[in-house]
């Protein structure tokens, strides 16, 4: 399962809207017969791949595979009915599939004599699909807010210099991060003051470029020249009902959206819904501190990655601002699940406690092991 599990990480970013799924198969002996893992979306199951590759050995074999096997037609035949033509005898599964279409998987192979247990690393492959996951359960993209700043949470001087607070370390991890997200998105003030490309690079890999979102309430930040509008990644502006946008004709796509209540920036839950609809699951929220507030006031972040330099500044722009939290016990308390080491910088990986608590109330939620099927 482990196995399977990272085969199936091998396509984060590529698939959306569909789950990252990776299956091995082992012949009636228990030996390797082959693997394989979902590569794209539209492409053949995790499942099929590896069947293809097992030949007939798969026959009286196990199949083991990070997800429930699902149970339905879409753009390729059911993986259940693939596993039963090939003659699998046993299939372990991680996760159970909460999608009510493919669901389900798991009682068709059980009803015609397969063995079936699921539960096994559900933990490890819930936290690979997550992202989707997360979509599924909350019907809205999955949401890891990133950011870089001093130890004294300075992301840039009193001059506004920033360029760089952190290690080629840390920067080279955002590329990762850029990759496996469907969408990145920033503010105005990020856009006018950094003018970011927010594409994906990473030494001799080709990767699937994330989606660029410029929330841009007013329409001011994004000219003609912009880095964001260089080609080289999709790109959508997130404008408000009332902004004026000739000068943006055919430069880029422009979406209009409600205002926040409160007028200030956009509705975020508009924003997700506009970008879930393009197919995205999940994203990367790079900031500046305004937007990130608008989103962690809107509860809307997942998980929160911080790019710590050993580095004091004292003053210049904070790495939050106003997030709706008025008094200490109202804090967002965070539950670290890592921290690692960048060079010099420390890469710090958090969940908001609520939102934590909140993903294991529902089936087969990221981070809560699925429990065996009844059908063995």
């Amino acid at each position: 399962m482990r196995r399977a599990i990272e085969l199936a990480a091998r396509a984060l970013g590529a698939t959306s809207p569909n789950p990252v799924v990776g299956c091995v198969v082992l012949d009636d002996r228990g030996r390797g017969a082959g693997e394989g893992w979902h590569a794209h979306a539209g492409g053949p199951h995790a499942e099929v791949v590896a069947l293809r590759a097992a030949g007939e050995r798969a026959r009286g074999g196990t199949a083991v595979v990070t997800l429930e096997p699902c149970n339905h037609t879409g753009r390729t035949g059911p993986c259940a009915q693939a596993l039963l033509d090939a003659g699998i005898a046993r299939v372990v599964y991680a996760v159970a599939d909460p999608t009510p279409a493919a669901t389900g998987g798991a009682r068709t192979l059980a009803d015609a004599g397969v063995d079936v247990e699921g539960g096994l690393l559900a933990d490890e492959a819930a936290a690979g699909n997550e992202a989707w996951l997360t979509s599924v359960l909350r019907h809205r993209p999955f949401v890891l807010w990133k950011y870089a700043a001093t130890l004294d949470g300075r992301t840039a001087a009193a001059d506004g210099t920033s360029r760089w607070i952190t290690s080629p370390e840390s920067r080279a991890d955002v590329h990762r991060l850029r990759a496996e997200a469907d969408a990145v998105i920033v503010g105005s003030g990020t856009a006018r003051t950094d003018d970011p490309q927010l594409s994906a690079r990473l030494p001799d890999t080709e990767v699937s470029q994330p989606l660029r979102v410029v929330v841009d309430t007013a329409a001011t930040a994004v000219r003609p020249g912009a880095r964001v509008l260089d080609g080289a990644a999709p790109t959508l502006i997130a404008v408000a009902e009332d902004a004026a946008t000739a000068h943006l004709d055919g430069l880029a796509p422009v979406v209009r959206l409600p205002r926040a209540a409160g007028g200030r920036g956009l509705d975020i839950h508009a924003l997700l819904a506009e970008v879930y609809g393009r197919g995205v699951r999940s994203v990367l929220l790079e900031g500046g501190a305004t937007l990130a507030g608008a989103f962690l006031a809107a509860n809307a972040v997942d998980k929160v990655v911080g790019y710590l330099a050993p580095a004091l500044l004292g003053a210049g722009p904070a790495v939050l601002t106003d997030a709706g939290i008025g008094t200490i016990s109202q804090a967002l308390r965070l539950d670290v699940s890592e921290i690692h080491r960048l060079g010099p910088d420390l890469r710090v990986t958090a969940v908001p406690r609520v939102q934590h608590a909140a993903a294991g109330a529902g089936p087969a939620a990221p981070g809560r092991a699925a429990a065996p099927h009844p059908a063995r």
